[in-house]
């Protein structure tokens, strides 16, 4: 455990860049920031120099698609979940030393300028390709703006860049059958113009970085992913996109164009640095570019290739960073048996339940770690959140310290008694105790946070098992020395828990300390070996170390405040009222899909002569201007060939008035006259809705109908 003070071994831990475009849940917390906030904890309390930088990812592409859902700019998007993630990470205490934002200005440079450095070093290739279109948006379709059957697995679903049922990364002109998800149509393809990073040209760099270098250290579902797709052939990606939101391609003949968010968003760890940096007044550059640092990289197994793969290659075609040392990649974790979904709203979301659960940010920490999807997807339930609170965190450990606490008092007025002579039980006790910081380490720097959890767990085991069976509470009407020493031993396990448990529970652990009256610093240099008591605050210093080397951690005479309860109780009626939610959910999605696969009925039949009362003709929007303090409505001025027209519609939420002028539109022209908000509409346009539930044209051939030809 024993590292050089003066130089203490440097760490730059990266976190997953979370997307804007919703709130955290708990599969986010499973996959990357619970592990990667135990693992920053811990090494900062074995006197490690730690950097754990994260930041929000701003110019993906599902920002531009809630953006165009919710009919704002993508910049009220990413200002409003940027916000709703930051303080959500603050009040969960995930500890990064600081979180930026891609649409930081310190970002946009960094990006640019990586971009610029390999363009003129001509590691991009520049080719002219068909991509897929959306016509009737006039869009290319990249990423996720498209849908499909995957080529590799089947699976129905797969977007324009990966799938997420195998994790395969992809090109949009991979999927089968794709479909646009802005209009629901099927896409052409259409000739543009992008750069190309040759990733076939690292490939002997990527077999001996992953293949021969970490073949034995990197967990089993990376190294596998990276090797299938290293033997699979590496082929060029496209590290630009045709898309009017992210960071402008800075090169000429690239305008409309912008970096891919895969080619941005990692580099945005390295723009967060830059920032704690300037704001610290600190060099950046040794957490980059000293090969003395280990650098890794916490994320989930969907961003393996663009973390393993993508993002080395980047680095050494730049030709002067480090390199990842380990990518502890976690699988998914499902919610009462069914996939998370931020679509669906199929999600516990981390602001909801700081609100619905407050103060108990430790109970969905332990939760989530004791069933980690480390090695397989897992699943959360609200009753094993129950159990794990009620049957662990409050009747182990929770019970251990109320007895040992409230003992102390009882017997002692809180302070820490004089031991006698040590039995054999006494000292196998307070051995096994100095071993837990070796045992929990290893765990730990094995990134098996579950297995981590549990051996803490078995800390606290091993005080309730020692007390049950030594029994104080009978012993000290007989032999109160004997109590003195069994409390001393009971309370040296307390101080224990208390630093060991902070990576796992710092909530707990910050109330646990305050008990105790123990402090723990968390800085590079740790000090002496030795436990020390503050003169000004009576506390005792107890570091990680000091528990797997000293006999005392609260030495004799040491005065402990009050007693109070670690948890409480999850009640029925708490859970049950989380299960109601699901199960609201669920119905609204099934109505939802109803309304989808089961069709209005059929309205009452008509006759021909009914029919051909409908005039119904092609017009042209001359005009176009949403209607004041409205939501969906748009007063259109139409040429219909027989006149000029105010028609007001309700498309407002699908459309903005620039968008649409211009557009030739199906007009029902002899509909009577009808006032809507003060404004006199004369017809109807004819839309329908597509799969996404947004209004559709039912636009006529313009080549072969006229402006103002009746439709027959």
């Amino acid at each position: 455990m024993a590292e050089n003070q003066e130089y203490p071994q440097r760490y730059t831990l990266t976190a997953a860049l979370p997307y804007t475009n919703g709130p955290i849940h708990i599969g986010h917390l499973a996959g990357v920031y619970v592990p990667a906030d135990i693992y920053a904890r811990y090494l900062r309390l074995t006197g490690k120099d730690v950097l754990f930088v994260c930041g929000s990812d701003e110019h993906g592409v599902a920002i531009s698609m809630k953006a165009k859902k919710e009919g704002v700019s993508p910049k009220q998007i990413i200002d409003k979940y940027h916000s709703i993630i930051k303080k959500s990470f603050a009040d969960f205490g995930i500890t990064f030393d600081n979180y930026s934002r891609t649409s930081a200005e310190i970002h946009h440079k960094t990006a640019s300028d990586f971009f610029k450095k390999l363009y003129e070093q001509d590691d991009f290739i520049e080719e002219t390709t068909a991509q897929l279109y959306d016509e009737e948006a006039q869009q290319f379709l990249a990423d996720r703006f498209v849908t499909g059957i995957c080529p590799k697995c089947g699976h129905e679903e797969a977007y324009g860049d990966q799938c997420e049922n195998c994790g395969s990364s992809l090109n949009a002109t991979d999927l089968i059958n794709p479909k646009s998800t802005i209009t629901g149509s099927v896409p052409t393809t259409k000739e543009t113009k992008h750069w190309f990073l040759p990733l076939d040209r690292y490939e002997g760099f990527l077999r001996k970085y992953i293949l021969e270098g970490h073949k034995n250290d990197w967990k089993p579902n990376v190294y596998g992913q990276c090797k299938s797709w290293i033997d699979g052939g590496l082929e060029p990606r496209a590290v630009t996109r045709d898309l009017d939101w992210g960071i402008p391609v800075p090169v000429e003949g690239a305008e409309g164009k912008v970096l891919y968010v895969w080619f941005d968003a990692p580099i945005g760890y390295i723009s967060s640095t830059k920032e704690w940096a300037d704001r610290e007044g600190r060099d950046w550059e040794p957490y980059w570019k000293d090969e003395g640092t280990k650098l890794v990289h916490f994320i989930g197994k969907d961003n393996i290739v663009f973390h393993c793969i993508i993002f080395p290659s980047i680095l050494k075609a730049h030709g002067d960073f480090i390199l990842a040392d380990n990518v502890p990649a976690n699988e998914f974790l499902n919610l009462e048996g069914n996939k998370l979904s931020t679509s669906k709203n199929w999600a516990v979301w981390l602001h909801e339940y700081l609100e619905e659960f407050p103060d108990m940010q430790d109970v969905l920490r332990y939760t989530l770690t004791a069933n980690a999807p480390e090695t397989k997807d897992n699943d959360f339930t609200w009753k094993d959140f129950q159990a794990r609170n009620n049957n662990e965190l409050v009747a182990i450990f929770g019970n251990f310290i109320n007895r040992v606490a409230v003992l102390t008092h009882k017997y002692y007025d809180g302070v820490v008694p004089e031991p006698s002579d040590f039995t054999k039980v006494d000292q196998e006790t307070l051995e096994t105790l100095r071993n837990y910081p070796e045992t929990i380490s290893s765990s730990i720097d094995r990134y098996r946070f579950r297995e981590a959890s549990q051996e803490l767990m078995n800390l606290a085991r091993l005080g309730n098992k020692y007390l049950a069976d030594e029994e104080p509470w009978k012993v000290v009407k007989e032999d109160e020395g004997r109590v003195k020493t069994i409390m001393f031993v009971a309370l040296q396990i307390a101080a224990g828990l208390a630093v060991l448990s902070e990576p796992f529970l710092p909530f707990t652990s910050r109330k646990l300390k305050k008990i105790l009256k123990v402090r723990s610093s968390t800085s590079a240099a740790l000090g002496t070996g030795s436990v020390e008591t503050s003169i000004n605050t009576g506390e005792v210093e107890i570091q990680w170390k000091h528990v797997g080397i000293n006999e005392i951690l609260l030495p004799p005479s040491h005065q402990l405040n009050n007693a109070e309860l670690l948890f409480r109780k999850v009640e029925d009626e708490e859970i049950q009222k989380q299960l109601e939610k699901l199960e609201s959910t669920k119905k609204s999605n099934q109505n939802a899909s109803e309304e989808i696969n089961n069709p209005m009925p059929q309205k009452d039949t008509i006759t021909f002569d009914d029919f051909t009362k409908l005039d119904m003709r092609v017009g042209t929007i001359v005009e176009a201007e949403k209607m004041a303090k409205t939501k969906k409505l748009m007063v259109l001025k139409v040429d219909t060939g027989l006149d000029t027209r105010t028609i007001v519609s309700g498309i407002a939420e699908s459309y903005s008035a620039e968008e649409i002028m211009g557009k030739k539109v199906t007009v029902l022209v002899n509909l009577a006259p009808r006032a809507l908000r003060g404004v006199e509409s004369e017809g109807m346009i004819l839309m329908t809705e597509n799969t996404e539930g947004k209004l559709v044209f039912l636009n006529p051939d313009e080549d072969g109908v006229g402006n103002g030809l009746a439709i027959s």
